[in-house]
């Protein structure tokens, strides 16, 4: 049994889902999906210890996937965290790390920001 932590990845660029699978799967077990419309049984399947989702996405938002992950008993209290291009590292510093009302990283924040994000959210989980 792996000692490491579980993400769930949700994004529709391919691009940023081949990247991020790549250099997170080196700290922690990855699972992604391209299609948000599959969130809800992925996480309730996986039960990851954190979530990673984009925002800005064509068949369902992330604001979409967040409100139905929150909705269910069984992936309510999952940690969420936006994964964005809409705002720039400086303006998710500025945010004091919230985007939306949820904690949030820019996808041109640098690789160890999103670890630490992802390590500060599962630490006393």
């Amino acid at each position: 049994m792996s000692a490491k932590k579980k993400i769930l990845l949700i994004d529709d660029d391919d691009a940023v889902i081949t990247y991020l699978v790549t250099k997170l799967s080196k700290l922690y077990d990855v699972v992604s999906t391209i299609d948000p419309r599959k969130a809800l049984t992925l996480a309730k399947a996986e039960l990851p210890d954190v979530i990673l989702c984009d925002i800005d996405m064509p068949q369902m938002s992330g604001g979409d996937v967040a409100a139905e992950l929150s909705s269910d008993s069984q992936t309510a209290r999952i940690p969420f965290i936006y994964l964005t291009a809409l705002v720039s590292p400086e303006e998710a510093k500025d945010l004091d790390g919230q985007v939306g009302g949820r904690p949030g990283i820019a996808k041109r924040a640098p690789l160890a920001e999103l670890v630490a994000k992802i390590d500060d959210l599962t630490r006393n989980a």
